[in-house]
């Protein structure tokens, strides 16, 4: 069956990634959510999609730049006013809550752009220290730093994030040992859904919102699929599933 992955949490009903979210998305019983991580000035490994916090809270600056303590005084209700004060989260406080839930997590390391010092190593840190390994996927448009997981942690899977079709991406995958693809949903079709599983690899395509998108991903069979609206999906998969 397809995972539904609540997308930042349930980021089209409740404010990306904090943890009104992710708790939205454990109570339409989604099977997994997807986060993002940076580090703050001091180390801290924080749950921000932006390099900047700009967008989605009530402060300017790069979130390299500023200290958790000054990170945490940031709103981060986005556009949904109405949930009041949302701190950015630390990964430290989500593990510590999904620790008592049965969500798959996968976490998104946002380090393209910005080159963070260590972030593997203080990522596969905390996921160890909450015995999560086997609930946890690694991703990453830097491929290079899933590389890096899996050397450091070969247990715990990591997938590649991508944006243009790839040639043959089911062999560039096993020259870097993941054992997933996360598309852009564009490049994704049933014969290549069908190849990838030939080759042993997941796919989970990104970002599907639309209900006659889901419809299709799920009558592909993809392993799993990224929404902002995991209560959505799920209905819709249920009412696909019953129609094959």
């Amino acid at each position: 069956m397809t995972h539904i992955f609540a997308h930042r949490g349930s980021a089209g009903t409740h404010p990306e990634n904090t943890m009104i979210s992710f708790m939205e998305a454990a109570r339409v019983e989604a099977d997994g959510i997807e986060l993002d991580v940076q580090l703050s000035r001091d180390g801290v490994v924080v749950v921000i999609h932006d390099e900047t916090v700009n967008r989605t809270t009530d402060g300017t600056g790069w979130v390299g730049q500023m200290t958790y303590r000054q990170l945490r005084k940031l709103n981060a209700n986005y556009k949904f006013k109405k949930y009041g004060f949302c701190p950015i989260p630390s990964l430290q406080e989500v593990l510590e809550w999904a620790k008592n839930t049965s969500l798959l997590i996968n976490i998104e390391l946002k380090n393209n752009l910005i080159p963070y010092e260590r972030l593997e190593e203080k990522v596969i840190e905390l996921v160890e220290r909450y015995d999560l390994a086997s609930r946890v996927i690694f991703s990453s448009f830097n491929h290079e730093s899933m590389a890096t997981c899996h050397q450091l942690a070969p247990h715990i899977e990591t997938a590649l994030l991508y944006m243009e079709k790839l040639h043959r991406p089911w062999s560039y995958a096993h020259t870097l040992q993941a054992l997933a693809l996360h598309p852009y949903h564009p490049t994704v079709n049933r014969s290549f859904v069908e190849a990838a599983h030939a080759h042993h690899l997941l796919v989970r395509p990104f970002t599907i919102n639309k209900e006659e998108l889901m419809k299709t991903m799920f009558q592909y069979e993809v392993d799993g699929i990224f929404t902002d609206f995991p209560e959505k999906a799920q209905n819709v998969r249920e009412k696909t599933l019953r129609s094959l």
